[in-house]
């Protein structure tokens, strides 16, 4: 995740996705796992424009290998379409928010746990019950059932489901500028959509639902499609 400063109002195309500055000329750009060497940047104000590029550096990433998954998390019956469906729609609806009050995405963010244990990396190949998979696009955290998950930047909640197919409780929250933040696997929650949560504000509690084998906290980060990885944005507040 990139941010950014420029003349208020402008046009972005960042490698693909357009975007526009805000009122006082900021925006939000990321690239996920597996964007190119070279993002291409391009912004414009009227007949003015300006080109640049941008490294991208490379990272490996890890092959993970998980068992005793619950097996409609993996091979979903036909009974759980439906609803495997609305989880779905659901989900788009929340991406897709663009909040224009929301300005969390320029705070320093915190981590939604107190204590930190990191039982996954992000962006990790994996095998799930013994099936190749795509990548994991969250950071597993490891607490206790019932452990407080707290807002890591200011935003709007955007979708607070309690039991979702591969989710279980989830939450998201809109940061301004299409960042998304979301939280998965939880036993209960605490806010509701179109509440505004400030860091630190408690949003739910820590679960096992969903695809998951014992509680922990799935974190996740998405601008405009792309996945990122959140806890780059811990580390360089």
């Amino acid at each position: 995740m990139v941010i950014c400063t420029t003349v208020p109002g402008a046009q972005i195309d960042a490698s693909g996705i357009t975007t526009q500055a805000d009122s006082d000329g900021r925006f939000v750009m990321g690239f996920d796992r597996d964007a190119p060497s070279q993002a291409l940047i391009s912004i414009s104000m009227g007949p003015t424009i300006a080109r640049f590029g941008l490294d991208v550096a490379p990272r490996a990433y890890q092959v993970t290998s998980v068992s005793g998954l619950p097996k409609a998390t993996i091979d979903p019956p036909a009974e759980a379409l439906a609803r495997i469906e609305a989880d779905a729609a659901l989900k788009r609806q929340a991406f897709d928010s663009n909040n224009q009050i929301a300005r969390g995405f320029e705070e320093a963010f915190r981590w939604p746990l107190d204590d930190v244990r990191i039982t996954s990396p992000w962006g990790a190949t994996r095998m799930l019950n013994g099936k190749s998979q795509r990548p994991h696009f969250g950071i597993d955290l490891g607490a206790a059932r019932g452990t407080p998950i707290y807002a890591p930047a200011s935003g709007f909640v955007v979708l607070a489901e309690p039991d979702m197919h591969f989710e279980g409780g989830m939450v998201a929250i809109d940061h301004g500028q299409g960042l998304i933040t979301t939280y998965l696997h939880q036993s209960a929650l605490a806010v509701e959509v179109g509440q505004r949560v400030t860091p630190g504000t408690l949003i739910g509690y820590v679960g096992s639902k969903g695809r998951a084998t014992g509680p922990h906290l799935c974190w996740r980060m998405r601008w405009r499609g792309r996945n990122l990885d959140p806890s780059l944005r811990v580390q360089s507040a």
